[in-house]
Parts: structure tokens; C-alpha cells; sequence
């Protein structure tokens, strides 16, 4: 069962709870960029709230779902609503950006998004309820058997996401997404960690914060884990400041970030992040060293791997304190009733990894298959015409520069060009740019926006449900 019932008071569902969300997300801060690109504003982050009436969030989407439009939206809500606790400033520093910064940090603000954040929560991480089962007679003994038969170490063979990376057609197009997914979590790092330093519990509670001392480079800057990720993307070229390459990110980027803030900022799910926090630092190991082997593979000596080749030494200690010194005299304290919520957030994240290797998989192959995907356009536009499919189609007309921020379809759809020029972004440095009477299959869930490129556009958008139907 979720952990917030439907029937709790205090959650707002239906129209009440589409009127919240776009009252939360109509403030200016929230709106269309003009740019691909935040230029060193955290404050920031593009929302879409002209979307956001027609959502339904009261139906919890299953695993199969959990990637679509709806869901893209919630954990950009909820990634504003979870940082709006954290304490950023732009790298250059606050001139120009007050109105921004007093916005973000706002009572009203804040307090807009509280009053969405549980039925958020609800339909973002409901599905895991159905995909995880932790009941059964647990003891201290079962939960050391259950430890010890994790793969934690992942060994050589690389993930589907670092596959993804290796067999692209861009390889360093490739990496550097994959670089840009991590900036949610490693530009400020352990901050969901932070949520459970607090309070009082014990020796665990020290415990816990020699972790994050660590992730914070024991107090010098240079070394903090965050400045180490920092200086790799900058090493290929990337630029490092808080959410300018918010666009890029993928929906299952946003949901494994914001499990960690969820599962910190309710408290009543605790023993859910002992149990992640032990699984993610014992599997860091071997991605990180994995990770060190790939991005020199791809670019060379001229990559700071630091970060990664820092996290093999500690999380390795890491890993044996979350079992031996929190784990272990946690249950000790307080019962085997609390083992069933440390394996199910263990395994709750075990599902999340799987999401987000196959969602980052899927959307390099996207990527990579654009040139293809534009001669698609032909056929599938042909078909469309003979009436192999009956799909719904919007006519859209736009002025040079209208930027369609990033968003995603649940469906199959076409974009036709009747006249003018645009460029289709289909991921960090991949577009396409389409002229009248050309135009791409977009694929079902996957991440694109568009520009104008001339004084006027004129295009159609096709929902075909699937392609490959127009195509028999």
C-alpha cells in the first residue's frame, strides 16, 4: 500500500488539485525558456504550466506508464518543490537574479508547493507499490542472507546505459548526456542525504553523518565531492552551473534524484533510505570504476574522472558502514518489524535503476536514429494520406524563435512541415533541422523540443499511436 492513502484529508485530488498545481506553476520563474539553456540561474526551471490543466495526476501510472507526459511533468514539480528546502546561488552571484532568488524562496512559494507535494508523491511513486512485495516473517538472520545475496559489485559487464554510450553513433554526443542526467544529484550532493542527519536517534545518527562529511569533502571545497563532478564536465566541455542543461533531462533522471529527496523529506519513510542508501553506496564501486574506464574510453586523457575514481575508494567504506554501523544497530534498537521497509527500499531502487538504464538506452538510440527517423517521414506521411491510420492532427503556426521547450508524447507521433524552416532538438547537440514537405516520426516517450528558424512555420503533428502501423 502507498504510504499516503487516497482518503487522507490533506491530499488534494481532481479539479482542486489541477488548480494547485497550476497555481504553483504559473509564477514567472516557472515559465518557457526563449534559450536550450539556463544561463546560471537556479531559480529557474521550465514547468510548461500551459500544459498542466489538461493532466490527470488522481490515476497512479503503472511501470508501463510511469514514463509519459504525466509523468515527465510531476517530477519537474516535484524536483522545484524538494529544492525549494536548499540553499543555491548562482556561480557568479546574485546580481540581476534577486527578483528570481526572493520568487524561489518565497512563503507563498513554498508553501503552494507543500500543499501539492503529497498527491505528487502519490501518483509519482505509487506504481512502486506494485512492483515491490517485502512481507513474510523477517529476521535479523533472513536480512543477512538477503544482504549477502545482492549483487552489489555489478562486476565489468557495463550497464544498457553504458552500452548505449559505447555503440553510439556519437559516442561523445552519447557520454555527455549521460553526464548531464547526473547533475540533479552530484551538483548538490548528499543534500537528500541531509534530510536524516537531523533530530535524534542514536549512534546511527553519527553514523550517517560521517557519510555525508565524506560526500562533503571534509570541509575543504577542492575536495568536495560536487567540485570533483563539477571539473569533469567541464573537461568535456560541459558547463557546470545548477540546471543549465534542465531541458536535457530525462524523466527517469528526475524520479531516482527525487526518490531520495521522498524518501527524506517523509520521515516516516526512514528505514526505506537506510536501506537504498546501503544498496547505492555498496553499487558504486564497480559503475564508478566502470564509469572511469568509459568516459576515458570515449574521450580520452583530456577527461577528469576524479569523481568517479574518488567514489571506488569510499564507497566501498561506505557501503560496510551502512550495513555494520546503521543497519545493523538499527534493528538492534528497534526491532525486526523495521526489516521489511529496509528491503523495500532497497528493491525500490533496484526498479528505479532498471527504469532509468532503459529510458537513457531508448532515448541515445532516439538519438542516434534521427537521420533514419526523418526518412521515415515519407512513408509513414504517405500512409497517413491512404488512411491506413486515423490520427487525431493539431495544426500549429508559429513566429521565427517560438521555442517549444523539451516535453515528451505518449504515443507515436509525426511532425509534417507545411511551409518554413525548424529545428527539432532531439537531445543534448542532436537536431535536425526540416524544411516544407519534410519532417521526423517522434517516438513514444521520448525527450524533444523545436525552434523556428524562419519568419514563419507552419507544421502539423500527426498522433499516430503507432508508426508502424502507417507503414503496413
Amino acid at each position: 500500500m502507498s504510504h499516503v492513502p487516497a482518503h487522507v484529508p490533506f491530499q488534494l485530488s481532481g479539479a482542486e488539485l489541477r488548480d494547485a498545481v497550476v497555481q504553483y506553476a504559473t509564477a514567472p520563474i516557472y515559465h518557457d525558456n526563449m534559450d536550450w539553456l539556463n544561463h546560471d540561474n537556479p531559480y529557474r526551471r521550465q514547468l510548461r504550466p500551459q500544459v498542466l490543466p489538461h493532466l490527470d495526476y488522481d490515476k497512479i501510472p503503472g511501470r508501463e506508464n510511469i514514463l509519459d507526459y504525466s509523468s515527465l511533468a510531476v517530477q519537474r514539480l516535484l524536483t522545484s518543490i524538494y529544492e525549494a528546502d536548499l540553499v543555491f546561488f548562482p556561480k557568479a552571484g546574485l546580481k540581476g537574479k534577486e527578483e528570481d532568488f526572493r520568487a524561489f524562496y518565497s512563503p507563498a512559494n513554498r508553501a503552494l508547493g507543500e500543499r501539492i507535494r503529497p498527491a505528487l508523491e502519490r501518483y509519482a511513486f505509487g506504481f512502486l507499490d506494485d512492483e515491490v512485495e517485502t512481507s513474510g516473517n523477517w529476521t535479523a538472520e533472513s536480512l543477512d542472507a538477503y544482504l549477502d545475496s545482492l549483487d552489489t559489485s555489478g562486476g565489468q559487464e557495463r550497464s544498457p546505459a553504458e552500452k548505449a554510450i559505447a555503440d553510439s553513433s556519437d559516442p561523445q554526443r552519447a557520454a555527455r548526456m549521460w553526464l548531464v542526467q547526473f547533475a540533479p544529484d552530484f551538483l548538490s550532493e548528499a543534500s537528500p542525504m541531509m534530510r536524516n542527519v537531523l533530530g535524534y536517534y542514536g549512534p546511527a545518527q553519527s553514523e550517517w553523518f560521517k557519510v555525508v562529511i565524506d560526500e562533503y569533502g571534509y570541509g575543504v571545497h577542492d575536495t568536495k565531492h560536487s567540485t570533483l563532478f563539477e571539473r569533469t564536465l567541464e573537461s568535456v566541455g560541459l558547463e557546470s552551473d545548477l540546471h543549465r542543461y534542465w531541458q536535457y533531462y530525462l524523466n527517469s533522471s528526475l524520479l531516482l534524484n527525487n526518490y531520495f529527496h521522498y524518501l527524506g523529506k517523509n520521515h516516516e519513510l526512514f528505514f526505506r533510505y537506510v536501506g537504498a542508501l546501503y544498496y547505492t553506496e555498496s553499487s558504486l564501486v564497480d559503475f564508478c570504476r566502470r564509469a572511469d574506464e568509459l568516459l576515458r574510453e570515449v574521450f580520452g586523457d583530456s577527461v577528469d574522472t576524479t569523481y568517479f575514481t574518488e567514489h571506488v575508494h569510499i564507497d566501498q567504506h561506505h557501503g560496510r558502514m551502512a550495513r555494520e554501523k546503521i543497519i545493523k544497530p538499527l534493528v538492534e534498537a528497534h526491532g525486526e518489524g523495521i526489516i521489511p521497509e529496509i528491503v523495500r527500499g532497497i528493491e525500490e531502487y533496484r526498479v528505479l535503476l532498471d527504469v532509468s538504464d532503459s529510458d537513457f538506452s531508448q532515448q541515445i538510440a532516439w538519438m542516434d536514429d534521427q537521420p533514419e527517423l526523418k526518412k521515415l517521414h515519407d512513408p509513414v506521411f504517405e500512409g497517413l494520406k491512404q488512411g491506413k491510420v486515423d490520427a487525431p492532427v493539431a495544426h500549429i503556426v508559429e513566429p521565427r524563435g517560438e521555442l517549444s521547450n523539451t516535453h515528451c508524447h505518449d504515443g507515436d507521433e509525426l511532425c509534417h512541415i507545411v511551409s518554413g524552416t525548424m529545428r527539432f532538438e532531439s537531445g543534448l547537440g542532436s537536431s535536425l533541422t526540416l524544411e516544407a514537405g519534410e519532417g521526423v516520426v517522434i517516438r513514444r516517450n521520448r525527450l524533444h523540443g523545436a525552434n523556428i528558424e524562419s519568419d514563419e512555420c507552419v507544421y502539423e503533428i500527426h498522433s499516430v499511436g503507432d508508426y508502424r502501423k502507417c507503414l503496413s
